[in-house]
């Protein structure tokens, strides 16, 4: 069986989401009470209890989602005989806990790295209204051709007929009339803090990029699939590479996604809140088997 674990990204989050971990698993109770000393605030406070609008801030987002998919992921070691994975893939953020995972950064240094991320993503997003939509019913070339000429960008490429698109408001409204003459069936405006993975996210990328360089990152236990390209990694250099690439390149989720069923993967288990990697893995690779890890009644699922 050749299995590759995902991590989802910002959006995923839920007020609540571990808790029911916390309470069962004395391995993910230590992730909690690790990353609220790391960081030094309650981090799980505030994702058990809220409030929804401070969760959802990308400066508590990301180590919130960081820290339940790490413990999802160790509550299943706990209970299981769980082998590692051939692949680790995550979106956007979640590229980040696919490292802390196959052992490329340190938890602790995942959480500072994602806390910092998140507040510099947070000062874009407030230096320039922006935001993003889904496209529903549009390929790949399709949405190219609708951002053509405005300020706007493909961001995530999710599925063959889920792109998402971003930029700064006018353009991005401009791209979506576009795209509807082209024939997308549908344009979804997302419930996000800006564009994420587009050139509004550039002040970020410097000092992120400070960051990238004062962190020791290893050598995975088994391949990255990159974001920005879709192509397993191994290497540290390439590594700190593509979190450098990553804040303002698009997240190539379907490249990802081919790249594994060509390496013939047959199991996909995505750890984390929202079951949305597992959801596309399930369209993208029918006669694979998915299954979504996030909560403590589903480990009886694990193979």
């Amino acid at each position: 069986m050749t299995t590759s674990f995902l991590f989802p990204g910002q959006g995923s989050q839920a007020v609540g989401m571990g808790s029911d971990l916390f309470a069962n698993s004395n391995a993910a109770k230590l992730v909690f009470e690790e990353a609220d000393s790391v960081l030094k605030t309650s981090l799980s406070k505030l994702i058990f209890q809220g409030p929804s609008a401070e969760l959802t801030r990308s400066e508590n987002a990301q180590p919130a989602i960081l820290c339940v998919s790490i413990a999802m992921l160790r509550a299943a070691q706990e209970v299981k005989d769980l082998a590692t994975a051939n692949y680790y893939a995550g979106h956007s953020v979640g590229e980040y806990t696919a490292l802390v995972a196959s052992n490329a950064l340190s938890f602790a240094d995942g959480l500072q790295l994602v806390r910092k991320r998140g507040m510099l993503m947070q000062l874009a997003c407030e230096a320039q209204p922006s935001s993003m939509a889904a496209l529903i019913g549009l390929d790949y070339e399709g949405s190219l051709e609708a951002c053509l000429g405005t300020t706007a960008q493909v961001a995530n490429v999710n599925s063959a007929q889920q792109i998402v698109i971003g930029g700064p408001l006018d353009g991005l409204e401009q791209a979506i009339e576009k795209a509807k003459s082209l024939g997308a069936r549908r344009a979804i405006n997302l419930d996000v803090a800006g564009a994420f993975h587009t050139e509004v996210m550039r002040p970020a990328q410097e000092p992120m990029e400070i960051e990238l360089e004062r962190i020791r990152i290893n050598t995975p236990i088994s391949p990255i699939i990159a974001n920005t390209t879709g192509d397993p990694i191994t290497e540290p250099e390439q590594i700190r590479a593509e979190l450098k690439q990553q804040l303002c390149g698009c997240v190539y989720w379907l490249q990802s996604m081919h790249t594994l069923i060509n390496e013939k993967v047959s199991t996909y288990i995505e750890f984390g809140p929202g079951g949305v990697l597992s959801g596309l893995a399930k369209r993208i690779a029918p006669e694979a088997r998915a299954i979504s890890m996030a909560s403590y009644a589903v480990l009886d699922d694990l193979p």
